[in-house]
Order: structure tokens, then C-alpha cells, then sequence
């Protein structure tokens, strides 16, 4: 049995004074005091908020950040980034693959990422054949997760065609490809490995319409278990409505609405380029909308339509996806900034409960994150896992900071990372700003950029 204790601490209704938490062995709060004695409860070294879920990674995508943005075609888009991506998924062997995997599980838990959605269609060996151990990449993703400390929801995809209707793939696709069967049996493997972590899980991930037929999705979703997470690309780019409205005679979400049993337990990432038809069909299916505004702009892929879509109480969590940045600060001022920039007003993301708008964005997302990836984490309450991030209130932006600004303060007007603490499950993991394994996560991260780029 832990306790931890907080000077302030940010719960479900807002911010509570002398917060002390009862934890389980396994790091699950079995109480909550406010206005409490510590006792002999360990002191939490500043103000205390749930972790953020990270709810779209593709982990393998960090190695070539920053390596993209050469203007070397006019025509430049997310079409030609996707090639420059496929080279890097072909250059990567297992040991590579597990390297980065672990150097940005330490970028995330450095940033107050605490869980992680992997959403992971790189499978198979560089020529395309398949490892001796089928799930042998994910097994890999898996062991980075526990060997760092953050939770996972491993998100396992299916992979087979390059466009919409069943299309062949590409050669460049070929680590990634799987029928159903084979599909079903990697899962099963994945599920194997996640069972023997308390803090990983696994869930169901289709690549997207282009990528899957509406047959292989029905018969997956048949053999797999109905209270598993479900995850889909949908709507990214203008060009997949535009070929899927050429294919189907409907838009990507309204074909997805129509035809698959999209409910609360679905996470749509994207969802950048929706009708209003669109978006009211999704507030009556409720699933929760991914997003990730800071590899969208990258990408030119658009900004959502968060205003909308949070007017309608749908829930927005966020992902680093391709991992230009690992810094949920920067995702949530993206989030709030595209929509100032497009609406021409300020202050657009907020709810009934809270004005302020580093509240209501940062409540908002870890919720929606935790119910995307199916665990209890997003809310400091009595059976949630002990998932915090204990801010740096010796920064000048947040010491002696009001609780109704402090948010605010964090997300956007600190300059450098203003993290202490990190605990998942109540463990520490990142403590005054330290993983212990971050140097050599780093050297080893490094020595696989120096190999496969920079020579």
C-alpha cells in the first residue's frame, strides 16, 4: 500500500487543496482525501495532474523527424512524405525497430505522456516475409514499453491493399501486409505478450478504408472481443475523400458511419475533412475523434474542425503520431491555435464546465484518450490508475500561480518542459525532469540515425 500526497492536485471537478490518495499494489487509487494531513504519505513536488494519453503513435516514424523538410519537389505533400516514410520502415531491423521504440517512450514520459495507443502495421521483415515469431515487432514495442515504464495500449493493424476496393500494395508496403487469418494470429500473439504487463494492453487497429475492405473489417471484428478499442485513419487527406467518394459515391466517415458499428468504443484519428452531415452522424455514434495537429500541419494535411466537433460533445483526444514533436504542450497549442487562426477569434476550445481554456483542453483530452484505449487512466478518482505528472512549480511561469490560470500558464506561456515528476501506476518513472534510462536510450537512438541517415 502507497500514499501519495499533494499540495494541489487537479481532479475531475477541478483543482482540490491537500490531496492525499490511497494507492493499491498495483497502483490503482483506492481513496482520495481532500483537505488532508499527508500523514505518512510520500509529498508529490508540485501541482498534480493526470498523465495525458497519447493516443496515436507510430514510434518508428521518429527517425526520420526534422529529415523530411528539404524542398526538393514543388509538389510536395503527404503523398511524397509517405515514400520517404516507407524507406524508412524498410531500413529498420528488429533491434533498430526496439530502439526507437524506447528512445521516444522516454520523450513521451519525459513530456507527461504517461499511455501510449502504438498503432502498429510495421510487421514483417525488411524483404516482406515474415519473422520466425509472427508479432516478433510488436513484442518488440512491447518490451520498449515495460523496459520504460509507460503504459501501452498495443494497437495491432491490419494492412493488405494500397487504395480503396481491395487494390494491390506496393512494394514499399510489404513489411506491413496481412490477411485476415495471419492478422488474427498476430493479435493473438500481441495479446499474449501485453497480458503479462499490468499496464499494457492491446486493442483493434484497421490502416484504413484504402488499406482494408469493409469484409476483412466485419470479419475481424467478429473474432475478436467486443470490448476491445478500435482504431481507424479516416479522412486525413483531400485526396483519400476525393478517391473514396470516386470509389464508394460517399465520403470516408459517412461510408465508415454507414457500414461498420462505430460507437463509443472507436477512435476515428484525423477526421480532417468532414461535412456537417458528417459531424452530426458522429455526435449520435459518439466515438472519440484522435487528433494530431502538430504532425496534421506537417503534413499540409488541414485542421479539423475541433470547434464543431467539441460543440458537440465529442471527445478529442490527442497523438503524436509521426513524432516531429513528443510534447503534449505542443499538441494542445496546436489544437487551440488552428482554430484562433481559422475562426479569426481567441479562446475557441472550451466546455460548459470550464472557460479557461487550458482546463477544459487538457480534461478533455485525457479523458477521451483513456476511453479510446480502454483503461482507467485520465481522471485522478478512486479506481483510476495512479497515472500523474507533478508540474515544476519553480518555474516562474506557475510558482505561487492561481489555480484557475495554472493550466493556462502551463500550455502556453512556459518555454521550456516544466515536468518534475512522472508516475505510472504510481511509480516514478521521471523524476526532476530525469528517466533513468533516458542516455543511453539517446546514445543508442543516435547510433541508429548515424547508420541508416547520415552516412
Amino acid at each position: 500500500m502507497t500514499a501519495l500526497f499533494a499540495d494541489r492536485m487537479f481532479l475531475p471537478h477541478g483543482w482540490a487543496h491537500r490531496v492525499r490518495l490511497q494507492l493499491d499494489d498495483a497502483g490503482i487509487i483506492e481513496r482520495i482525501d481532500t483537505n488532508a494531513e499527508p500523514g505518512d504519505a510520500r509529498h508529490l513536488p508540485g501541482p498534480t495532474v493526470p498523465g495525458m494519453v497519447n493516443v496515436h503513435s507510430h514510434a518508428f516514424q521518429r527517425l526520420i523527424a526534422g529529415f523530411t523538410d528539404i524542398a526538393e519537389d514543388p509538389d510536395d505533400s503527404f503523398w511524397s512524405w509517405r515514400e520517404a516514410m516507407y524507406r524508412a520502415a524498410l531500413a529498420l531491423d528488429a533491434d533498430d525497430f526496439e530502439t526507437v521504440c524506447r528512445h521516444v517512450y522516454v520523450e513521451m514520459l519525459r513530456a507527461g505522456y504517461t499511455t501510449v495507443g502504438e498503432f502498429h502495421y510495421v510487421h514483417h521483415q525488411p524483404d516482406g516475409t515474415p519473422h520466425d515469431h509472427s508479432a516478433e515487432l510488436a513484442l518488440r514495442a512491447v518490451a520498449a514499453a515495460a523496459d520504460t515504464g509507460i503504459g501501452m495500449a498495443l494497437l495491432p493493424v491490419l494492412y493488405g491493399h494500397s487504395g480503396f476496393g481491395g487494390q494491390d500494395p506496393t512494394t514499399g508496403q510489404r513489411r506491413f501486409i496481412n490477411d485476415v487469418d495471419d492478422y488474427l494470429s498476430l493479435h493473438a500473439a500481441a495479446a499474449e505478450a501485453a497480458h503479462d504487463h499490468a499496464t499494457i494492453t492491446t486493442g483493434v487497429a484497421f490502416h484504413s478504408l484504402r488499406a482494408v475492405t469493409g469484409e476483412e473489417m466485419t470479419e475481424v471484428l467478429a473474432a475478436l472481443p467486443d470490448h476491445l478499442p478500435v482504431h481507424i485513419h479516416v479522412a486525413e487527406q483531400q485526396r483519400e475523400v476525393e478517391d473514396c467518394v470516386a470509389w464508394s459515391g460517399r465520403r470516408p466517415v459517412a461510408w465508415l458511419l454507414d457500414h461498420m458499428p462505430v460507437d463509443e468504443r472507436w477512435c476515428l484519428i484525423h477526421a480532417t475533412h468532414l461535412h456537417d452531415v458528417e459531424i452530426d452522424a458522429l455526435a449520435r455514434h459518439r466515438p472519440v475523434i484522435g487528433l494530431c495537429p502538430v504532425t496534421e500541419a506537417n503534413l499540409g494535411d488541414g485542421i479539423a474542425r475541433a470547434i464543431d466537433l467539441n460543440h458537440r460533445g465529442l471527445g478529442l483526444a490527442i497523438g503524436s503520431d509521426s513524432h516531429v514533436s513528443v510534447d503534449p504542450v505542443e499538441e494542445l497549442r496546436w489544437l487551440e491555435y488552428g482554430q484562433r487562426l481559422i475562426s479569426g477569434r481567441r479562446n475557441r476550445m472550451t466546455g460548459p464546465h470550464s472557460t479557461a481554456v487550458g482546463e477544459h483542453l487538457y480534461h478533455t483530452a485525457a479523458e477521451a484518450g483513456a476511453r479510446a484505449i480502454g483503461q482507467p487512466v485520465g481522471r485522478i478518482e478512486v479506481g483510476g490508475r495512479a497515472d500523474l505528472v507533478v508540474l515544476d512549480d519553480r518555474d516562474v511561469q506557475l510558482a505561487d500561480c492561481p489555480d484557475r490560470h495554472r493550466l493556462n500558464r502551463w500550455l502556453f506561456a512556459t518555454d521550456e518542459r516544466a515536468i518534475r515528476q512522472v508516475r505510472v501506476a504510481g511509480r516514478t518513472v521521471v523524476d526532476d525532469g530525469h528517466h533513468h534510462d533516458q542516455e543511453r536510450a539517446a546514445a543508442a537512438f543516435h547510433d541508429v540515425c548515424r547508420r541508416l541517415l547520415y552516412t
